[in-house]
C-alpha cells in the first residue's frame, strides 16, 4: 500500500492503496511510521507521491462512517499526527501531486515544503464543506499560511476545487508540469535542497517553518473532541452518507 523507493538518499513514498489512496485509520498510521522513520534511516529528503492521475482522494469516508465515537476520536488524533509528521519533519518533504487531490490529499500537501502538481484535467482543494465537514482550525491556519487570508476564505468556506493553473496562481501549489514529470521535478527540488550547505539550510528551514511547527504545540483534547463532535453532527453524517450512496450508484 506504500512503496518506498530510494533515489540516492531521497526517499519516495509512493501511495499505492487502491483504488484512490484514501486515508483509512491503518493507512494514516502507516504513513506516520514511514515519515518519522525515514530520517532515522538516512533519508535526506522525502517525496510523497501518488499514481498518475491521482494523488489522494482524502479521507476513507466509507470506512470512517463504520467507526464509533472513540475510534473516530483516535482517528482525528492520528490524522493530526500525520500532518505534524509532515510539518515537523527534520528533512525537506515535497508533494508530487500526480493528479486529483481533494480534501485530505490537498491538506497533506499544504504541510509539505514544496508542491508539484500535474497539468491537465485535475482538481485540488480543501473541499471539506462539500461533504458537510467544517475545516479544522489547524488546517485553516496552514491554508492561510499557504495562500493568504483572502484566498483561504474563498477556498475553505466555498469548498472550491481548483484546476492546476488556478492552484498555481493562488499559491496552493508551487509548480505545474506534465504528469510524467511530477515526480522527477519533486526529486530535483529535493536534490537542490540537500546539495545546499547543510547547516545553513537546516537552520534557515527551521526558522522559516517555525510558525507551521508551532501550530502543533497548541492542539489537544479539546480540538480532537470538537472534530469528533463535528463528524457525528446530523448534517455531516447525512451529507457523507449521501455521498457514499452516490458513489455506490456510479459503480453499478
Amino acid at each position: 500500500m506504500l512503496e518506498r523507493i530510494d533515489h540516492d538518499g531521497i526517499l519516495e513514498l509512493n501511495m499505492a492503496r487502491p483504488p484512490v489512496n484514501a486515508l483509512s485509520p491503518d493507512y494514516v498510521r502507516l504513513l506516520i511510521e514511514a515519515l518519522t522513520t525515514a530520517p532515522r534511516e538516512g533519508a535526506q529528503a522525502i517525496v510523497l507521491s501518488g499514481r498518475p492521475g491521482l494523488f489522494s482522494a482524502g479521507l476513507d469516508v466509507p470506512a470512517l462512517l463504520a467507526l464509533d465515537e472513540p475510534a473516530i476520536y483516535e482517528f482525528w488524533k492520528d490524522f493530526i499526527n500525520l500532518l505534524g509528521a509532515i510539518a515537523c519533519s527534520p528533512i525537506p518533504v515535497a508533494a508530487a501531486i500526480t493528479g486529483n487531490s481533494p480534501a485530505g490529499g490537498a491538506v497533506m500537501s499544504i504541510y509539505c515544503d514544496y508542491r508539484v502538481m500535474a497539468e491537465g484535467d485535475y482538481r485540488i482543494g480543501v473541499n471539506e464543506v462539500q461533504v458537510g465537514l467544517p475545516l479544522p482550525p489547524i488546517v485553516h491556519a496552514a491554508l492561510v499560511r499557504q495562500v493568504g487570508p483572502r484566498h483561504a476564505e474563498r477556498l475553505g468556506a466555498g469548498g472550491l476545487l481548483l484546476a492546476p493553473e488556478d492552484a498555481l496562481a493562488v499559491g496552493l501549489v508551487d509548480r505545474i508540469t506534465p504528469v510524467d514529470q511530477v515526480v522527477p521535478c519533486a526529486l530535483a527540488w529535493c536534490r537542490h535542497m540537500v546539495e545546499l550547505p547543510p547547516d545553513a539550510m537546516r537552520m534557515t528551514r527551521d526558522m522559516v517553518r517555525a510558525d507551521l511547527v508551532e501550530l502543533f504545540k497548541h492542539i489537544g483534547e479539546n480540538d480532537y473532541r470538537m472534530m469528533t463532535d463535528a463528524w457525528f453532527g446530523a448534517e455531516t453524517q447525512a451529507t457523507m452518507r449521501a455521498l457514499v450512496e452516490r458513489l455506490k450508484q456510479k459503480k453499478k
